[in-house]
């Protein structure tokens, strides 16, 4: 009887359904809010310029994640558009007075533009097809990009003037210009490309997306337009790495191609794997094992280098017993052990 009440007047039921969605909208808010202004008091300037860097490539693996998890197309290019997104911004910070919020934009737009016009001819391929063209193209605007160089004030199209001895740092904007504050300037950025994702996710677009990536042949016969709708995802992926990009080229002040190497976008993959392709909060894992955790142990004298061993062993992990990666597997162990503490023991 309760039951049927509830389902006949479902103002009755909405307090109880909204309440666990405003405890973690208190919860997301106290995170944010101690991240902005609570963690830069704590963290050292090494560790502020290493969540800077996290806060960008929140961004990176946020956009992987919504080609790989949300539409199950799989890029190993993501280093070289982050790359084009960060020369496009560096130029037009350059050349331009612009204030920095536009250059973010027009650095994501022109990005986005690179990212269909190389991507466009690879739509029809999936999987490993998909995954070996889009590395092809990455090693080709690495390449370039190297040949080119970065913009680092010189005049002409590409900015670039080997023989200038001192070159001056790519400029941050005048609200951020100490390290504390483009780390929180950074973090804002990232929280509305988080925002927009979710209105994608929320709407048609997610929809259509959940649908291609379950089976692209039901799809077809649904009536989506799978070509449309794929190029969408690669249009807002390619989007948000170009304003990563941007946010990257004020971070690091100077930019060198020896910065973009074509197998980072190997390991990116790898990282969004692990931290949970299909959940947002995963895009933020990933970024913590891609930057926090390298930092971590260089600051501790262990080289690097062995993260190669535990990504690959992570990957193996994920592939075989948590395909939702950490984001889902850690709070689901947590739950479990809560419960196995919480249960008396039995006595035999």
């Amino acid at each position: 009887m309760r039951d049927t009440l509830i389902r006949a007047n479902p103002r009755r039921a909405s307090p109880k359904t909204s309440r666990p969605q405003l405890i973690r909208a208190a919860t997301i808010t106290v995170l944010l809010a101690f991240v902005l202004f609570g963690l830069p008091q704590l963290l050292s300037l090494y560790y502020i310029d290493t969540m800077t860097q996290v806060a960008v490539y929140s961004m990176v693996t946020l956009a992987l994640g919504v080609l790989v998890g949300r539409v199950g197309l799989v890029s190993l290019g993501q280093v070289a558009v982050l790359a084009i997104g960060a020369w496009v911004a560096a130029r037009l910070l350059f050349a331009t007075a612009q204030p920095y919020p536009v250059i973010l934009l027009e650095a994501g737009l022109i990005t986005m533009v690179a990212g269909m016009v190389t991507g466009l001819p690879a739509l029809r391929l999936r999987g490993l097809y998909l995954a070996l063209i889009t590395l092809m193209l990455a090693g080709a605007i690495t390449v370039v990009l190297a040949t080119v160089n970065f913009p680092n004030g010189g005049h002409g199209f590409l900015g670039y003037n080997g023989s200038l001895v001192h070159i001056p740092p790519i400029r941050r904007p005048s609200v951020a210009g100490t390290d504390p504050a483009f780390f929180r300037y950074a973090v804002i950025v990232a929280i509305l490309m988080f925002l927009l994702v979710l209105a994608h996710i929320k709407t048609k677009p997610g929809r259509a997306w959940a649908a291609i990536r379950q089976s692209e042949p039901a799809a077809l016969a649904a009536g989506i337009n799978t070509t449309l709708y794929k190029l969408w995802a690669l249009a807002l992926a390619s989007f948000i790495t170009g304003v990563a990009g941007g946010v990257l080229a004020g971070a690091v002040h100077y930019l060198y191609s020896i910065g973009f190497p074509t197998q980072d976008s190997i390991t990116l993959l790898a990282v969004t794997l692990m931290g949970g392709a299909y959940s947002m909060w995963g895009a933020v894992v990933a970024a913590l094992l891609y930057q926090f955790l390298p930092a971590l142990l260089n600051n501790w004298g262990v080289s690097a280098d062995w993260l190669i061993i535990l990504f690959g062993v992570g990957v193996l992990q994920v592939l075989t017993t948590a395909p939702a990666g950490l984001a889902d597997q850690v709070p689901r162990d947590l739950k479990r052990l809560a419960r196995l503490l919480r249960s008396p023991r039995r006595t035999t």
